[in-house]
């Protein structure tokens, strides 16, 4: 079962979004900030790491940083999932490599699921 990692601070967001995926047969895992996502990609290992951007605590270019660190998850695809438009992102999280950006308001969750699927090659 292919594990993701859902990290972002909108309860409602998070909800839609697992339930979608776990729809779809994902092990889904969720955390609400960016500190609290680094220990969960640290625990959980997922196969793929969906991230928000703003976010309480530790946004997503200092989760991503640290992420990154981490010998398990330096090549973990991420997605950004946001809904600043990409010439608003942080520069420096296009050099921590991320798979693709994906602006919430955009896409429905069934794309966003296309999305991942097509990233991780199912």
């Amino acid at each position: 079962m292919t594990k993701i990692a859902i990290i972002e601070d909108d309860p409602t967001i998070s909800q839609m979004y697992r339930m979608k995926f776990e729809a779809d047969g994902f092990d889904v895992r969720m955390a609400g900030n960016g500190k609290i996502g680094v220990d969960l990609v640290k625990s959980f290992k997922p196969d793929i790491i969906l991230l928000d951007i703003q976010m309480p605590e530790m946004d997503g270019a200092a989760a991503l940083k640290l992420i990154r660190e981490h010998k398990d998850s330096k090549d973990t695809p991420v997605i950004i999932l946001t809904n600043l438009g990409e010439e608003e992102a942080p520069s420096e999280m296009r050099s921590l490599g991320i798979s693709s950006y994906i602006v919430k308001a955009n896409n429905t969750p069934r794309q966003v699921v296309a999305h991942v699927k097509n990233t991780i090659g199912q």
